[in-house]
């Protein structure tokens, strides 16, 4: 039986759970600190994160906060995960515990790290390289041949346009435009994006 624990009963987690069933999981089940949690998505909360290791089945961690993200991946081995409704190039690498959400469009030649978030409705142009722990937010779009750094954020419905570089650990805001290369980390905003 092709059984999937996912470390986090959120919003996030629903998402994944359904992606989970898109993808052939028979048995679906959570891990999550908050006691008061008894399932998320119709599914059981069995125990706590420090739980994982001992739990079988595959893995993945349903956590939007980067560095916590980062953490639990030191201490437990996760897949990737990619809703059948996603459009992705045969030239894509997608690293370890990556999650990439339905209607998401990525094209030739990008490289994607470890622990990532491609989420709903995303879209990432060709030649692009995006670090480990990157969260692009629903609807945002990086246009061709861009680098983002680890643990960025990118933001709700944000444009970064070609052949940009974004630095590591920077928020970009909903909506914003990054129309220049960012080389200090900082909260960005605005069109076009500046530094808050």
């Amino acid at each position: 039986m092709k059984r999937l624990v996912i470390i986090g009963a959120s919003g996030h987690g629903k998402v994944i759970a359904d992606i989970a069933v898109r993808n052939g999981y028979e048995e679906i089940v959570f891990l999550d600190d908050n006691e008061s949690i008894k399932e998320c998505a119709g599914f059981k909360v069995v125990g706590k994160t420090s739980d994982a290791s001992r739990i079988s089945g595959d893995k993945i961690i349903a956590i939007g906060d980067a560095k916590i993200r980062e953490r639990m991946m030191h201490k437990v081995k996760t897949v990737s995960l990619i809703h059948p409704d996603a459009v992705i190039s045969r030239r894509v690498e997608i690293g370890e515990g990556t999650v990439v959400m339905a209607g998401t469009v990525i094209n030739s030649d990008v490289h994607i790290g470890r622990g990532c978030i491609i989420n709903t409705g995303a879209s990432i142009d060709h030649d692009c390289n995006l670090g480990n722990f990157i969260h692009v937010s629903v609807g945002a779009h990086v246009a061709g041949t861009c680098s983002i750094g680890n643990g960025t954020w990118i933001g709700a419905g944000a444009t970064i346009s070609n052949n940009i570089n974004i630095c590591a650990d920077c928020m970009i805001g909903a909506g914003a435009v990054v129309i220049k290369n960012i080389k200090n980390i900082g909260i960005y905003i605005g069109v076009p994006a500046e530094k808050k």
